[in-house]
């Protein structure tokens, strides 16, 4: 009987290891077969095909009464997004976005009003959908609509010592879209720009509602506008602080906010460095008020902004004289000479 050690050196020796190899070597090369053979049949499945999750944009399908797209529109969909899982190879997969996937609802013959419908998502070529969610959305057919509307133009503030002149063009554009939103619109902006003199670039539209919100769901036609500075440098413009003129005799201000508090003149360069304030004329009466102010402007300058004033006027209570009774009337000015 071999020991413990005896049995080891056996194993330690290459011929008894070949041997060993070599018995039963076709049973034990069929069995390897086998079992790689049952695991890629196992996996097969999982090896071929991957899921993969997109954030597809909702299509609108109508084409009620044979008119065609385009006589009706939808706003307010809920959500605006479903999410789409698609299995399929995975070099597939990676050539795709959620732009790829079409989802559509289709309001065909739906009235004029709010609706729930179901989506129905169509998968791209070679792809197998397996979920989507939400399988309904909802929304709001309305009737469409197109106005006309004038450009307001939007500039950076300019700065003090210019006076810029734009251009826009075209000067005027159309909004479109559902009716209900498209009657939201109160005025079509361009977005601000800040140009040099003689440049010119273009500027995105923005429909904004009578809060000055912008106001989804419409598109604009044109889209953008072309902006020109016209003027070919700076002006003599030059900002002063205005001064009030002093309230009538038997009258005492107590509160005063002018608005703005300086504001730009035009004038000649040499008349503009002699100048530091202008005065402003109020009708000063009791209480409290809003006053248009009327600026002294020297002959040859002209004032570009509008001046007001918030006032609180008072009419000061007589101090009594010596034994209680009235003030003394004040001295007679003295003639002159």
């Amino acid at each position: 009987m071999k020991g413990p050690g005896g049995e080891l050196r056996r194993w330690l020796d290459p011929r008894y290891l070949w041997r060993r190899a070599l018995h039963n070597l076709p049973a034990k090369v069929l069995a390897f077969l086998v079992a790689v053979t049952l695991w890629f049949v196992a996996t097969s499945d999982r090896r071929a095909n991957v899921e993969q999750g997109f954030d597809v944009p909702l299509t609108v399908s109508d084409t009620t009464g044979g008119r065609g797209e385009g006589t009706r529109a939808v706003s307010g969909l809920t959500p605006a997004t479903v999410r789409v899982t698609l299995s399929g190879r995975p070099e597939r997969l990676q050539e795709l976005t959620g732009d790829d996937v079409r989802a559509v609802v289709d309001v065909t013959g739906v009235p004029e009003g709010s609706f729930t419908l179901p989506v129905a998502v169509e998968p791209p070529t070679g792809t197998t959908l397996r979920e989507q969610r939400p399988r309904r959305v909802q929304g709001f057919v309305d009737t469409r609509l197109t106005r006309s509307l004038p450009v307001t133009l939007s500039v950076a503030t300019p700065p003090e010592a210019s006076l810029p002149r734009y251009g826009v063009s075209p000067d005027g554009a159309t909004v479109a879209g559902p009716g209900r939103v498209v009657r939201e619109v109160a005025r079509l902006v361009s977005t601000p720009l800040s140009l040099a003199p003689g440049d010119e670039r273009e500027a995105a539209l923005i429909a904004l509602d009578a809060g000055g919100q912008p106001v989804p769901g419409v598109t604009t036609n044109p889209a953008s506008v072309t902006v020109r500075r016209l003027d070919t440098g700076e002006l003599p413009v030059k900002a002063v602080r205005v001064v009030l003129s002093d309230p009538p005799a038997g009258l005492r201000v107590t509160s005063v906010s002018v608005q703005p508090s300086s504001v730009r003149l035009i004038a000649a360069p040499e008349l503009l460095a002699r100048l530091r304030e202008v005065t402003g004329v109020v009708a000063y009466r009791e209480g409290t008020y809003t006053a248009p102010v009327t600026l002294r402007v020297p002959a040859g300058a002209q004032a570009l902004e509008g001046v007001s004033v918030r006032l609180t006027v008072e009419r000061p209570t007589p101090t009594p004289g010596p034994d209680g009774g009235p003030p003394p009337a004040p001295a007679p000015n003295p003639p002159s000479p």
